[in-house]
């Protein structure tokens, strides 16, 4: 790699400043030394960031005055950014020493590469792969497959190569695509922000890739418990919304009528005996019908 390019590290902090410093730890062991970090506070409601201010006076804080969304919150570290290519790690992932570098090779070998992410392994299980690429979405039931997702990593997820979607817990982009495509649509607030992008990002005539050769270990749900209210609500309200912008009529159509009778049916069944689940899940498809309707 000729050149040495700023990246701009954008992390975006609710609650979990435990885990943003063990971030930052790894961080720390990088082979690629020209990187700033800008750390996003989401108004969070209970957490003391004097630990990072003390231990990591270069990082950038910017505190929010209220939670914007995961969207909401990159787009203040988008806005602050000063890197050729801005990477977005969620805070509670953690690093290997040459994940770096071979990202920032692959935006600069290949301008029509508009967004690359890493190979992500599950730390507690770091024999599993959580992503190694997607396919995109069927356009009628919004159905895609994770390649080797929660299977032992095998030969077959080493080879780089492009792939329909990037992973919202590590994506980097140049910061003149984001200037191209625009900046994370607010409008999803939490999940799906990646997905739309990436759709965006296709329109737009670039191209997503997975590079094997990065890998980070996410501690997933650190953030957000699985399967909480919160999450069942911006996931069930979010597909409705993705299909919405980016499908056709006689496509929205049908993903509605498919929402309907095979998706509401089965997570019903689902949830019965969890209701506040149920609810919610109710709830995120109703809001499309309702302003009044909120989790």
């Amino acid at each position: 790699m000729k050149s040495n390019p700023l990246v701009s590290i954008i992390v975006v902090n609710y609650n979990t400043s435990n885990e943003v410093l063990d971030l930052l730890s790894s961080l720390d062991q990088s082979a690629y030394r020209n990187y700033e970090v800008i750390l996003v506070d989401n108004a969070s409601p209970k957490d003391d960031l004097s630990l990072i201010e003390e231990n990591y006076p270069s990082v950038r804080l910017i505190k929010s005055s209220k939670n914007l969304g995961f969207a909401g919150a990159n787009n203040l570290g988008i806005d602050a950014a000063k890197g050729v290519y801005c990477l977005f790690l969620n805070p509670d992932t953690c690093v290997t020493p040459l994940f770096l570098a071979p990202m920032v090779a692959t935006l600069e070998q290949d301008p029509t590469i508009g967004l690359v992410s890493p190979k992500i392994k599950y730390y507690d299980s770091p024999d599993l792969i959580q992503y190694a690429g997607t396919s995109r979405m069927s356009k009628y039931t919004m159905r895609s497959n994770s390649y080797s997702k929660k299977k032992t990593d095998n030969p077959e997820n080493s080879t780089a190569k492009l792939t329909g979607y990037g992973h919202g817990a590590a994506m980097m982009l140049p910061k003149a695509v984001i200037d191209k495509v625009g900046k994370m649509n607010e409008a999803y607030f939490l999940y799906y922000e990646e997905i739309d992008w990436c759709e965006q990002i296709h329109k737009q005539g670039y191209q997503v890739y997975y590079q094997a050769n990065s890998v980070i270990f996410h501690k997933e749900s650190a953030s957000i418990q699985k399967e909480s209210p919160l999450k069942i609500f911006y996931l069930s309200r979010n597909r409705i919304l993705f299909a919405k912008i980016h499908y056709k009529t006689a496509q929205f159509i049908f993903y509605c009528f498919y929402t309907l009778f095979v998706l509401v049916p089965k997570h019903i069944v689902k949830y019965i005996r969890q209701p506040q689940l149920l609810k919610a899940y109710l709830k995120g498809i109703l809001s499309h019908f309702s302003s009044s309707i909120s989790i």
